[in-house]
């Protein structure tokens, strides 16, 4: 789910702490991606029609596979140095969400019951999507296949989103790119949304920049993460008419949860029994994270071999596909150093010519 409506907020209230970029303008850049919510967007919509999906002999989805080999090929051909991140445990606080989604699972399939009986195709496509669910199996599927290309994997301890903020606010990666935007909430630096949409779609990627957002909105991070909170996160619930406006006018009034809640009309506002917003803010401040300093981040040669036996014996892909994929693998890790090189040979020109320039504005001074 992420913040409820917090992109809005953002572009209405610190439209500087947003910027379109260039998918483009990310070469060199090592970016760490929520691998879940790639998965579960290449099950919505790679190979897809209506409850069909892509799949091997065996009759087991491939549609993950395929979405998490052509994208990562495109990062990589652009000379971004991808680092997925895989969820581990959830923490016992997101249980009711988790509860939510089951159940809204849980009526998708009714539904798309429903709709198969009538055969009406619009609600068979709308309800078979909302009965997506990335399994275990398919994270195992993908940890595979990105070490086989050579790409590394994070297995976080709990959050995902927390963990690659972990990474960008100890430098290790430059951004993080997700849909969920409590990647912010979390802390990232910087947060990339659309970096992982197709080609086709044409979408810039927007980036967004903690710091500046934070100026704009005048607020302290400790603020920003109460107004995260008041705004509805996996966490807790909202409270019932407070929306992202009224939350930002709210903190910025009272500085603080504790004294919005001292202070709020409590006729007007229904403040929820027991509401873990202490919990929910511990979460966000000081989440269950691998150790920077253990996490190594190792880009390697594809295994060509072991590529070959896994997607074309295992799983039924085309090898001249898988061959050519290979051979745009080795070219763009070719290219990406190459791109390094040309690029610090550019900064020691540009440090040798502002030398000489002192040296000279030193010769006219004497």
């Amino acid at each position: 789910m992420g913040i409820k409506g917090l992109t809005k907020l953002l572009a209405d209230n610190a439209p500087r702490g947003m910027k379109e970029q260039k998918f483009e303008s990310y070469f060199g850049r090592k970016i760490a991606i929520d691998a879940s919510m790639s998965i579960y967007q290449f099950l919505i919509v790679v190979g897809r029609s209506g409850t069909e999906m892509l799949t091997n002999e065996a009759g087991e989805t491939t549609s993950h596979l395929v979405g998490m080999f052509s994208r990562t090929i495109r990062l990589l051909e652009a000379g971004i140095k991808p680092v997925y991140v895989f969820d581990g445990k959830p923490p016992d606080l997101k249980k009711q969400e988790l509860a939510k989604r089951y159940s809204r699972r849980e009526d998708a399939t009714d539904d798309l019951a429903k709709a198969t009986e009538i055969g009406n195709k619009e609600d068979i496509e709308k309800f078979s999507k909302r009965t997506v669910k990335v399994t275990p199996q398919h994270n195992d599927d993908c940890k595979k296949l990105l070490r086989l290309m050579g790409v590394p994997v994070v297995e976080a301890p709990s959050e995902a989103e927390a963990q690659c903020a972990a990474l960008c606010k100890a430098e290790k990666v430059y951004a993080v790119a997700s849909e969920d935007m409590d990647s912010l909430t979390f802390g990232a630096s910087r947060f990339l949304r659309h970096l992982m949409d197709p080609s086709s779609k044409k979408i810039p990627v927007m980036e967004f920049d903690i710091s500046q957002i934070l100026e704009e909105l005048e607020l302290s991070m400790d603020q920003f993460i109460d107004l995260c909170i008041l705004c509805g996160c996996d966490y807790c619930d909202s409270i019932r008419g407070i929306g992202p406006q009224t939350a930002l006018k709210l903190v910025r009034q009272h500085g603080s949860m504790e004294s919005i809640l001292e202070n709020i009309n409590k006729e007007r506002y229904q403040i929820p029994d027991d509401w873990p917003y202490e919990e929910a803010r511990r979460l966000f401040k000081e989440p269950l994270v691998t150790d920077d300093e253990q996490t190594e981040l190792k880009w390697a040669a594809p295994d060509e071999e072991g590529l070959i036996n896994f997607l074309v014996k295992e799983n039924g892909f085309n090898i001249d596909r898988v061959t050519k994929a290979v051979e745009k693998i080795k070219t763009a890790k070719t290219k990406s150093s190459q791109g390094r090189y040309e690029l610090l040979s550019k900064n020691l020109l540009m440090v040798n010519d502002v030398g000489k320039n002192c040296h000279s504005l030193n010769f006219f001074k004497s």
